[in-house]
Formats: structure tokens, sequence, C-alpha cells
């Protein structure tokens, strides 16, 4: 997580501005730096640094602390807003791809979601709770063909159909439960509307 949205910078910057290849850099001055400014995102490939942390750090002086406790400006990885969301990061990706959510912002090759985005998905997801309902007085709008109508992981369903041609509809559930969260009972749902639709399009 990068609090806040605060400026970050990765160990490419660090080293030019260190004026020191970024080999020599690693080899010879990440040790000692890494233990006193520690990385936003120790799981990811990519190593990003608070940039005033890493300044401080650079010209001799305490390293600040970072803000605490949660804001709305927070930018998390995938798998952190996934777990807000209660599904997995791989969901999550697929959400961002077909529109269900932002495709995020990318820092030096992370991909990261502000937290006020992914409370708002979570909080008025279509169809739930605040915002997802019709309000008092409001035209109901046309009907939808079926339940699923609409929900991105179709899509998902649909592809998985195709590949798995001839293979129990429990079992590719079960697969697509396990990879991308929620029930198999959910997915064969999902399959069964996917059958449908494709039927009704042909």
């Amino acid at each position: 997580m990068i609090p806040r949205g605060r400026p970050v910078i990765n160990e490419a910057g660090i080293a030019q501005r260190a004026g020191v290849p970024l080999a020599t850099w690693r080899r010879r001055d990440a040790p000692a730096f890494r233990e006193r400014v520690p990385s936003l995102l120790p799981e990811s490939r990519h190593l990003l640094y608070d940039l005033a942390q890493t300044e401080a750090y650079l010209a001799g002086k305490p390293v600040p602390a970072l803000p605490a406790g949660e804001h709305p400006e927070d930018l998390l990885t995938a798998e952190e807003a996934a777990a807000l969301l209660g599904i997995t990061p791989a969901t999550l990706r697929s959400y961002a791809a077909q529109g269900y959510l932002s495709p995020g912002i990318t820092l030096h090759g992370s991909r990261l979601w502000p937290r006020r985005e992914v409370l708002d998905r979570r909080d008025n997801a279509p169809g739930r709770g605040k915002g997802g309902g019709r309000r008092a007085g409001e035209a109901q709008g046309p009907r939808k063909q079926h339940a699923y109508e609409g929900d991105p992981r179709l899509e998902t369903a649909r592809q998985a159909l195709t590949a798995a041609s001839g293979t129990p509809k429990s079992r590719i559930a079960a697969a697509l439960a396990e990879q991308h969260g929620s029930t198999p009972r959910t997915w064969e749902r999902l399959l069964t509307a996917a059958a449908a639709h494709t039927n009704t399009d042909d």
C-alpha cells in the first residue's frame, strides 16, 4: 500500500539521485538503505519507496515516519483491494479489464487502486445496498433478461464453457470458483445463464 497516494521512487531513481549505476547501488548501498527505508510494496517485484523518506536518507537526515491509519487516498495493490471486496486478485483484475472496476493507476510498473474507489465499489455494488437499487418513485426501467445480466463474470463463464466443451458443468464451476472466488453453486448459475444467453444469440 502507498499511504495517501504519496510520491514514490523506484530503485533506478534512487541510484540516479545517488549518482551511481543501478547495479552498483544495489550491490553496495541497497542493503543499508532497505534497513532504514522499507519498500511500500514488499510483496511486489516492483520495489517502490516513499520519496520523502528516501530524500531524507540520502541527505543523512532522520527518516520520517509514514502516516498511520487508513485513508481514502491510500493506493492498494490488487491483493489488498481484492481482500476488501472479498474476491481473488485474479477476479479483481478481470473486473478491471471488463470495466466493472477502473483499470487502476500504474506507478513504475505496479498497478494500484485508490481505497475510496474500492470501498465505493464494495458498498455500492450494482443491485446491492446504497445506490444499488432503484429509489422510491423512480421508473423501474427495462427488465433484465436474467439475474446475472451485466455481471462481468458472465463473460468468464462463457469463455470457460467454450474452452471446456463437453466437460461437466459442475467440474467447470468448481475450477472457476477456485480460480476466481465465489461458490461453485454461483458459478453453476453463471454457466447456465451464459449457455442460455449464447443459445439465444445464435
